[in-house]
């Protein structure tokens, strides 16, 4: 892994969402740091600095930590003792690989399970996560695709809780797979196709039909590693890594 500029610049125009009150600044922060951290504009390993947010979005240091914390939870931000904050590691492709296969042991289980368990609000949140999915940002693509990612791992999370418990739920969020997988394949067309996979394994679900709920999830995972796999060695490699960050910081 390449060592990062340890103090990255961000460019104004993610900058530029200006933290519109849509709900809560602290929303709207981990939002723009979501979309710079998948879109890898905060390289693998680089610092966040607190203090340098706080002055480039205009607000205080509160909201920043809150919402750091969030994506702390989610793997995609790491929190050393003395050293502060920084952009997690891309798992390797061996790592990869491994969660892959941890996935397709549990999760089609999970959706068998849940196509007999899932209430009627759980169903009707299964349907308002892809109709999310469905709306772009009229902000900012890295934004967006950010968003994705993050209605991406909330369905799979319903499933799993709904099929499995929180024990299952626990397993798969310690994984946390969706936000780095998106990390690899952002600007690919995966969120088109993984929409399209969602929706066969919802109909599945939303009917009952548990082994067909198993077929579509053991589909859907098998056919995310198949988009995954091409370009796993450019996150191997360093040099290829380190030209891919420069490319996409520089859009």
């Amino acid at each position: 892994m390449p060592q990062p500029d340890p103090t990255p610049s961000f460019g104004d125009d993610d900058a530029e969402l200006h933290l519109r009150s849509r709900r809560s600044v602290g929303d709207d922060i981990y939002e723009v740091l979501l979309a710079r951290l998948i879109s890898l504009k905060i390289p693998p390993g680089a610092r966040i600095s607190i203090d340098k947010l706080a002055r480039e979005l205009g607000t205080s240091q509160t909201p920043i930590r809150a919402a750091l914390i969030r994506l702390e939870a989610e793997g995609l931000i790491v929190k050393t003792h003395l050293v502060g904050y920084s952009a997690a590691a891309i798992p390797s492709s061996q790592r990869f690989g491994e969660i892959f296969q941890l996935r397709l042991l549990l999760e089609p289980h999970a959706a068998a399970q849940a196509a007999t368990k899932l209430t009627a609000d759980e169903r009707e949140d299964l349907r308002g996560l892809i109709n999310n999915m469905f709306e772009p940002s009229k902000d900012d693509e890295k934004l967006a695709y950010g968003k994705f990612a993050h209605w991406d791992a909330r369905f799979h999370r319903l499933i799993a809780l709904s099929g499995g418990g929180q024990l299952m739920a626990e397993t798969l969020d310690r994984l946390q797979t969706h936000m780095h997988l998106f990390r690899v394949l952002f600007h690919s067309s995966v969120t088109q196709e993984a929409i399209k996979e969602h929706e066969e394994l919802l109909d599945a679900l939303i009917t009952g039909h548990a082994d067909r709920a198993r077929t579509a999830m053991k589909r859907h995972i098998q056919l995310s590693f198949k988009r995954i796999s091409p370009v796993l060695d450019t996150y191997v490699d360093a040099g290829s890594l380190r030209r891919e960050i420069a490319a996409r910081r520089a859009e």
